[in-house]
């Protein structure tokens, strides 16, 4: 048994497809399958039904799949309280973070939270949601910062896992100053995020909600937010942008609204945690937010 296989299997288990999850663990889709078999093998039972589609788990996949989840922050925590008790690493945070609140928000929240009382150390990981997501998961972040919605949950067991509202932000439609209103019959160009992307879900989400979305064409996608932002700048088409991070283009004027503040979102900027107990430190600094 190795840690290794917990992790593709968790992996597996979040994303429902070899290939995916073979480049989210940085290996060869044949090694990856390798891996996943000889768990398979070391258990006894198949965990995962292989279809066209993907990987679906079994009745005894989804039976492990939490224990699987916990077992393997548990055992990261144990690596890591050992290693601060012998002096071989400082009292760390592990942060994993959404790219866009890595870059604007999270550098000036966590100056106001060490007003509370220090922070000896912290480690920031910054990637899309999908990635985040996994590095609560498996234990190697303490902490997950990301855009919330109430229409698009997490994709893990809200029972194992608490969380704070430590921001607020808001997705606006936004193009180029210069680009010319759109007419209300046109088809509109979408700089849109692609699937990993936790603010793809929300945009797709609210799109769905509504009963008259506008028509749009898909010229550009990307996970990262400041990349749509250049893209709008440059004039290739109109995004959903945080204002956190679009605040300075809209409010001189570089931006401009596309669509009207019906299609505005507006978000929670929330911080997870696993429900089991972290270190005394870090307990102490989520209590103190």
């Amino acid at each position: 048994m190795e840690l290794l296989w917990l992790e593709d299997f968790n992996v597996l288990a979040q994303s429902g497809n070899f290939s995916r999850a073979a480049e989210l663990r940085h290996v060869t889709q044949p090694a990856f399958s390798r891996r996943i078999r000889a768990l398979e093998n070391w258990v006894g039972v198949d965990l995962f039904e292989r279809t066209t589609q993907g990987a679906v788990l079994t009745d005894a996949g989804r039976q492990m799949i939490e224990s699987a989840q916990d077992l393997t922050r548990r055992l990261y925590q144990m690596r890591q309280e050992a290693r601060e008790v012998a002096g071989k690493q400082a009292r760390t945070l592990h942060f994993a973070a959404t790219h866009s609140l890595s870059f604007t928000f999270f550098p000036g929240w966590v100056r106001a939270a060490e007003r509370a009382g220090p922070i000896e150390a912290i480690r920031l990981h910054s990637d899309n949601m999908r990635v985040c997501e996994q590095m609560l998961l498996s234990g190697e972040a303490q902490f997950l910062l990301c855009h919330q919605h109430p229409d698009v949950p997490p994709r893990f067991a809200a029972e194992s896992f608490h969380s704070k509202v430590v921001g607020r932000d808001l997705l606006i439609p936004l193009q180029a100053w210069h680009d010319s209103p759109p007419h209300p019959q046109a088809t509109l160009p979408l700089l849109g995020y692609t699937a990993d992307s936790g603010l793809g879900r929300i945009v797709s989400a609210r799109l769905l909600r509504e009963t008259q979305p506008p028509a749009l064409d898909t010229v550009f996608s990307s996970h990262l937010a400041a990349v749509l932002l250049s893209m709008a700048l440059e004039g290739k088409g109109f995004a959903w942008l945080p204002e956190t991070l679009a605040g300075p283009e809209l409010a001189n004027g570089k931006l401009v609204r596309a669509l009207d503040e019906h299609w505005d979102i507006p978000l929670e900027i929330r911080l997870f945690r696993p429900a089991m107990a972290l270190s005394d430190f870090a307990e102490d600094f989520w209590a103190r937010l």
